[in-house]
């Protein structure tokens, strides 16, 4: 016999309904389907249309959406992308017509610009970082520098100026790898957003703070004409930038708003493999409070991911 004072619930007067009645969320018709062949889509059509199954679905929808109705498609993204080796992917999309704009932040346009000169990048932070090598490579934080002064100097935008720098600079057998060089021999707008203090080429002595102020302040300013043109269809997707693509996405909107201009009813969607606050909140969410439109969380490896959307998106294209 239990020495508690208390006694167990009685359950006997419990009310209970018949299972009819009560429904379910889940259901037989929304399960995945045996793949038996016939390409990307058709498995994709396999995929369960529940949770993330049905959110990858809704995404592709989007961007079909959005360039048949001819909408923005910003492409916004983190330098783990470009370490994943993604570049030739992002590319290829550019060129079927699948992107209006990339959005970097510093980490990718450095890694990109790394790649387009010398076919490598990304360093061992934990041997270099004991003595001080992290972040000294000579020739990216000299060119970098020098791109930014003079596209300062010249009234062009970050992304726009490190792209005419590689017109000369890159390798042509690592050149066409590169998404800034790439871009910029498209006319497709590329913009990079930058803090002082964040990026390697900051520690470099030929930097020039004023000239990367002006550079990147200038590339939020077109980065905001591009946020003009998701209203009523348009998709932006940030790729891996856990905080300062979020927070720029953030004030963009919320400059095109405050300027007069209409923005709703578009898609915005987070690609990563972790699913941290920032872009949560400033990508999937507030962009849509009382103005219509969808935010979708997809959590997965960039290498995996969004090879797998370029090729629906290719593959759909025919």
């Amino acid at each position: 016999m239990s020495r508690y004072s208390e006694k167990p619930l009685s359950f006997d007067a419990l009310k209970t309904i018949p299972i009819e009645a009560r429904g379910g969320k889940v259901r037989v018709e929304d399960f995945a389907k045996p793949y038996s062949g016939g390409g990307v889509n058709a498995w994709i059509e396999t995929l369960p249309r529940i949770l993330a199954g049905d959110s990858f679905r809704a995404v592709v929808d989007s961007i079909r959406r959005a360039r048949r109705e001819k909408r923005a498609l910003l492409w916004g993204m983190g330098g783990h992308v470009i370490k994943c080796g993604l570049g030739d992917i992002l590319l290829d999309l550019m060129r079927r017509g699948w992107v209006t704009a990339f959005v970097m932040n510093g980490a990718a346009s450095i890694h990109d610009f790394e790649i387009a000169i010398s076919g490598q990048t990304s360093e061992d932070v934990e041997a270099v970082l004991p003595d001080g090598r992290f972040g000294a490579a000579e020739e990216t934080g000299r060119e970098m520098n020098a791109a930014i002064a003079q596209g300062s100097r010249d009234g062009i935008g970050m992304g726009e100026a490190l792209g005419r720098r590689l017109e000369s600079l890159a390798k042509p057998a690592f050149a066409p790898h590169s998404i800034v060089y790439g871009a910029y021999q498209n006319s497709v707008p590329l913009t990079v957003h930058v803090a002082i203090g964040t990026d390697t080429p900051h520690t470099h002595p030929a930097a020039d703070a004023g000239a990367i102020g002006a550079a990147t302040h200038r590339d939020f300013r077109l980065l905001c004409s591009l946020v003009r043109d998701l209203d009523r269809g348009g998709v932006y997707l940030n790729l891996g930038s856990a905080v300062v693509l979020p927070e720029v996405f953030l004030k963009a909107v919320s400059v095109v708003r405050n300027l007069g201009f209409p923005l709703a009813e578009f898609t915005t969607v987070n690609f990563d493999f972790l699913q941290h606050y920032r872009p949560k909140v400033n990508v999937v969410e507030r962009p849509h409070a009382r103005s219509g439109g969808r935010g979708f969380a997809i959590t997965g490896h960039h290498e995996l991911m969004i090879p797998l959307l370029a090729a629906v998106l290719v593959e759909d294209a025919g």
